[in-house]
C-alpha cells in the first residue's frame, strides 16, 4: 500500500487557494482591503473607548465632588481590582500598551504570544476605563495603540496574511490608526508610526500605513466631527519675547521629562530596593492598593485636579483659568504612582497635562510672553523630554491646539528638551520599557 499524505488547511487557506478567490480578489487587493477595513474597526474601537472613558471619569468626578472622602475607598479598591484582573484574566494588558506594541513589531514570536489578541485588547479597554473610574492618572491613547495593533494583527492572522513584513506593517498601521482616531490627529498618527513605533521609514509599507491612518481619520471625523482636542489658541511669540521662554521651557521640560522617564524605567527594571521591593513582589495586589491610597492623598491635596487624564485641567489652563502652580508636579507624581501600581493605562495625555502645568508655572516668571504660548511650549518640552520623540511632540500639540503660528518655537523647545533628557535617561522611554518584554516561557507571565 502506498503512502497516504493528508494535508490539513485552514478555511482561510483553502479560500485563498481556490479558483473562486482568484477570480474575486487578488492577494494584493485583499491586503488593501484588510488595511482599510482594519483601520475602520480601529477607529470604531477608539471612538467607543473615548466615550466610555469620558463616562467612567465623569462618574468618578461626580462621586468625588459630592463625597471627597470616598476617594480613600475607591482608589485603593479600584487599583487592587484592576491589577488582579490584569494578572489573572488579561495577562499582557498592563501598562501603557505602546511598549508591548514596539516589542511585538520587533519580535513576531512575542506578537503571536497573545499580547496582541482581541481578548487582551478588550481587557485593555475595560481596565483602563476602570482605572479612570477610580481616579488613576492614566490616559487612553497609549492603550489605543495596543488595541489598534491588536485589531489589525488579529485580522491579518485570521486571513492568513503570514508574511513577517506584512504582519509588522499591520501592527504599525494599527498603532498609528489608534493614535489618529484617539486624538483626531491624522498627521500625528503618521509621524508617531515613523518616529516611535518603527523608528524607520519603509517605502514598501508606508503607503499602507498612510491609508490606514486616513481611513481611521475619516471614520473619526464622520462620528465626532472636526474638532481640536484642546480647543483653539491664537497665542504667538515674537523674536523679541520668544527666545527666553523657548530656552527655559526646553531645559525645564527636558529635566522634568527625563527624570520622569528615568523613574519609570528604573522601577520597571528593578522595582523598589531592599525589603520594600521584596514586599512589593510578594504582595503586588496590596502594593496596588497602597498606591491607591497615595493617589487619593495627592488628589485631596490638589483639590481633585490630579485624577484622570488631565484633559479638563489642560483646557482650563489654555482658556486662561488659574490653577495651583504646584499642579504640574503633583500630576507628575500621580502618574508615576499610577504606573507603578501595574494597572493598564497610558502616560500620553497625563504627560501633556503635566507639561501644561509646568508651562503655566513658568509663565509667572516670564510676563513678557503670553501665558498661553508658554503653556504650549511646556506641553511640547515635557512630552519631548519624557518620550524623546520631539517630532511627534510638536505635531501632536500643533494639531491638538490648532496653532501653527508657534511651529518654529515648538520645534526649538522640543529639540532642547530632547537633548537635555538624553543626559538623564539614555534611551527613549517606550523603547526602554519594550526591552522588558520577552516571549513568555511556559508558566510565566510578561513583566509588569
Amino acid at each position: 500500500m502506498g503512502d497516504v499524505c493528508v494535508s490539513f488547511q485552514s478555511p482561510q487557506t483553502r479560500f485563498f487557494r481556490s479558483a473562486r478567490y482568484r477570480g474575486f480578489l487578488t492577494r494584493q487587493q485583499l491586503r488593501r482591503v484588510v488595511f482599510w477595513a482594519g483601520a475602520t474597526f480601529v477607529a470604531a474601537a477608539a471612538i467607543l473607548f473615548a466615550k466610555g472613558s469620558t463616562v467612567a471619569y465623569e462618574t468618578f468626578h461626580a462621586a468625588a465632588a459630592q463625597r471627597p472622602w470616598l476617594v480613600l475607598v475607591l482608589c485603593p479598591l479600584g487599583l487592587a481590582l484592576s491589577l488582579w484582573l490584569t494578572r489573572q484574566v488579561f495577562v499582557g494588558a498592563q501598562g501603557s500598551g505602546i511598549p508591548q506594541t514596539i516589542a511585538a513589531i520587533g519580535d513576531p514570536v512575542f506578537a503571536a504570544s497573545g499580547v496582541l489578541s482581541l481578548r487582551v485588547a478588550f481587557g485593555k479597554i475595560v481596565l483602563t476605563m476602570l482605572g479612570l473610574a477610580c481616579g488613576a492618572s492614566v490616559g487612553r491613547e497609549g492603550p489605543s495603540v495596543q488595541v489598534g495593533a491588536a485589531i489589525m494583527h488579529s485580522l491579518g492572522r485570521r486571513l492568513n496574511l503570514s508574511e513577517v513584513r506584512l504582519q509588522r506593517a499591520l501592527v504599525v498601521a494599527g498603532g498609528a490608526a489608534g493614535v489618529a482616531a484617539a486624538f483626531n490627529t491624522p498627521l500625528a498618527g503618521v509621524v508617531f508610526a515613523i518616529e516611535e513605533l518603527s523608528r524607520s521609514f519603509d517605502m514598501r509599507t508606508s503607503g499602507r500605513v498612510f491609508s490606514a491612518v486616513i481611513m481611521a481619520g475619516i471614520a473619526s471625523l464622520a462620528v465626532l466631527g472636526n474638532y481640536t482636542f484642546f480647543g483653539h489658541t491664537d497665542a504667538v511669540l515674537t523674536v523679541g519675547n520668544g527666545w527666553l521662554p523657548v530656552i527655559v521651557c526646553g531645559v525645564a521640560g527636558g529635566l522634568a521629562g527625563g527624570l520622569f522617564a528615568s523613574i519609570l524605567v528604573r522601577f520597571s527594571r528593578r522595582g523598589l530596593p531592599g525589603r520594600a521591593g521584596a514586599w512589593v513582589k510578594s504582595h503586588p495586589i496590596a502594593f496596588a492598593a497602597s498606591c491607591g491610597v497615595v493617589l487619593a492623598g495627592l488628589g485631596l491635596l490638589s483639590g481633585g485636579d490630579t485624577y484622570g487624564t488631565g484633559y479638563r485641567e489642560t483646557r482650563a489652563l489654555l482658556s486662561g483659568q488659574s490653577i495651583s502652580p504646584a499642579w504640574g508636579l503633583l500630576k507628575m507624581a500621580a502618574t508615576i504612582v499610577s504606573y507603578a501600581s501595574g494597572i493598564p493605562g497610558g502616560i500620553f495625555s497625563p504627560s501633556l497635562a503635566t507639561g501644561a502645568g509646568l508651562g503655566r508655572a513658568l509663565a509667572d516668571w516670564m510676563p513678557m510672553a503670553p501665558s498661553g504660548a508658554v503653556i504650549i511650549l511646556g506641553m511640547v518640552a515635557y512630552f519631548s523630554g519624557a518620550v524623546q520623540a520631539p517630532i511627534t511632540a510638536v505635531v501632536i500639540v500643533m494639531e491638538m491646539t490648532d496653532n501653527q503660528a508657534l511651529t518654529i518655537p515648538l520645534m526649538a523647545s522640543a529639540l532642547i528638551a530632547f537633548s537635555v533628557s538624553r543626559q538623564i535617561c539614555g534611551k527613549p522611554l517606550y523603547k526602554a520599557l519594550a526591552e522588558g518584554f520577552r516571549p513568555p516561557a511556559a508558566g510565566t507571565r510578561p513583566p509588569l
